[in-house]
């Protein structure tokens, strides 16, 4: 690329999806005019180089699915003009939150509020954008209304740190994929500003601290992974937080309460008090019916053996018994015959 003649003409460049390796050169300074350079689903290495920022006119930057490592350069700032922005599946680290708040105008330039999608998508007149993210856990690639997406995807990376303030102020985000990163820190509770998200991915990082209880304010979320990380507390109780599967809080060992089965401390189920004393007199009402009737038979039983069963059980007293109704029933017979 350092030895192209006549660079500054070069406006357009596909070599994506190729076997393209080794390092990116530093020279593109000489292609000033350039709007659209795809590099993406290549083995291509090293870091990004600074020059790449004297694409003032650039709009669409395809970088993904390298082996890029580093940091975004800082003169990624000077790319005013950047709609399409792509650096997913690389080794980059370290971001720099003014680097990130300038990448993240990637569907967020305000071109969009005012352009049609089929201009956004033909800046050279016959060509077609097309970019793959991963948009509600699954790996899509979008074409025709990639106008309309307003995503911000940094997933698959080494990037380490806290989450930029910036991010936060990205207000017509619909989606945030920050998963499988070094990310590190609280949640930042300005998160809940973005009311438009539909798809929330913090995934397989270092957050920590607890859930910021803004985001429970976010009501058009569809879908949401925050697992794997160090989050720790009770999640806020909302209708949207709660709809999701506990899968979307796993691996968070001190996160606690619905959807979760780990109860947190003081959510432990009670009993009223009415309920206790209407247990406890059942309770004895039972023990009182049982033991009255219990003893009715014991007193039963004790008294019959006691006055008759000691005089059948004693040959001498039966005998004598026997004798005695004999004798009686002889007067009786005496009597009758005078």
């Amino acid at each position: 690329m350092c030895h192209v003649e006549n660079g500054a003409h070069l406006s357009f460049l596909d070599v994506s999806y190729n076997h393209l390796f080794g390092e990116l050169p530093d020279c593109w300074s000489r292609f000033q005019n350039f709007e659209i350079l795809l590099l993406g689903n290549n083995n291509l290495s090293g870091k990004i180089p600074p020059s790449i920022g004297s694409f003032t006119k650039i709009t669409t930057l395809h970088l993904g699915n390298n082996n890029l490592t580093a940091t975004l350069p800082e003169s990624l700032k000077n790319c005013k003009d950047l709609i399409g922005f792509d650096v997913g599946g690389n080794n980059l680290f370290g971001p720099k939150a003014g680097v990130l708040k300038r990448a993240s105008s990637t569907f967020m330039h305000d071109s969009y509020e005012s352009s049609s999608a089929e201009g956004l998508l033909e800046p050279l007149g016959s060509f077609n954008d097309r970019l793959q993210l991963v948009w509600k856990g699954i790996l899509s690639e979008f074409n025709d209304i990639l106008g309309l997406v307003k995503s911000f995807d940094l997933s698959s990376n080494n990037l380490v740190g806290e989450i930029p303030s910036e991010i936060t102020e990205l207000v017509g985000l619909v989606s945030l994929n920050l998963s499988r990163n070094e990310f590190s820190g609280q949640i930042p509770p300005e998160i809940g500003n973005l009311k438009s998200l539909d798809a929330l991915d913090l995934s397989n990082n270092h957050f920590s601290g607890g859930i910021p209880s803004s985001l429970s304010q976010v009501d058009r979320l569809d879908m949401l992974d925050m697992s794997n990380n160090n989050l720790s507390g009770k999640i806020p109780t909302s209708t949207p937080l709660q709809s999701f599967n506990a899968t979307a809080y796993m691996g968070n060992p001190e996160l606690c309460g619905a959807p979760l089965p780990r109860k947190c401390p003081g959510e432990e189920p009670t009993i009223s008090t009415d309920t206790e004393v209407s247990t406890e007199q059942d309770d004895q009402d039972r023990i009182v019916t049982q033991g009255f009737y219990l003893s009715i038979g014991l007193g039963f039983v004790v008294g019959f053996w006691g006055v008759f069963g000691t005089s059948l059980l004693k040959k001498n007293q039966r005998n004598s018994y026997i004798k005695f109704l004999n004798y009686q029933e002889l007067i009786v017979k005496n009597d009758t015959s005078f």
